[in-house]
């Protein structure tokens, strides 16, 4: 059994992926009422904060920043998984071990998780999060994919509506 050595930095910032088992389905934005109901409902229980977040048709890109003395986003995750499952009707040929651990097949049993080190490293993965529609072939510019923090950035200020109209391909590991 393989065991994964997770980034532990109480009040770090991370940055995310989280796919779902069949990656090429839309269950993310087919549910994305339900998503949202209990990411925020997790949210309040255990806060922390969304720093930029796209959700795509079969994974999501996050950062979040977790309070000082926290270093849980792995219970977080596994809570917003679990709540989003419910009520999913599971995948029909479910694996024996996915069966003992009462899982529907719904999701990666993993994720990608990536401590944000310094304010390139961040914007970097910011911009990557706000581009990620436009790489998958989703839109062809950023502000017409309606599951992301982008339209938060614009209204803000922090970005322009027609930003991402001349980004390349941008390079680098981030968990796909």
């Amino acid at each position: 059994m393989s065991h994964y050595r997770r980034a532990n930095r109480e009040g770090g910032m991370f940055f995310f992926t989280v796919a779902m088992a069949d990656r090429t389905g839309d269950l993310l934005v087919a549910h994305v009422d339900r998503l949202r109901r209990i990411y925020s409902s997790v949210r309040d229980r255990y806060p922390f904060k969304t720093v930029a977040i796209c959700v795509l048709p079969d994974h999501l890109h996050a950062i979040w920043e977790l309070p000082p003395g926290d270093a849980d986003f792995s219970g977080r995750w596994s809570l917003i998984k679990s709540g989003f499952s419910r009520g999913i009707i599971p995948a029909s040929d479910l694996a024996a071990s996915k069966q003992r651990r009462r899982e529907k097949g719904i999701w990666q049993r993993r994720y990608w998780e990536h401590l944000v080190r310094d304010e390139d490293d961040l914007a970097q993965h910011v911009d990557y999060i706000h581009y990620n529609p436009v790489k998958h072939g989703l839109v062809t510019a950023v502000r017409d994919w309606p599951y992301s923090s982008f339209h938060r950035f614009c209204r803000d200020g922090l970005l322009p509506p027609d930003w991402g109209g001349d980004v390349r391909e941008m390079s680098g590991r981030f968990g796909e």
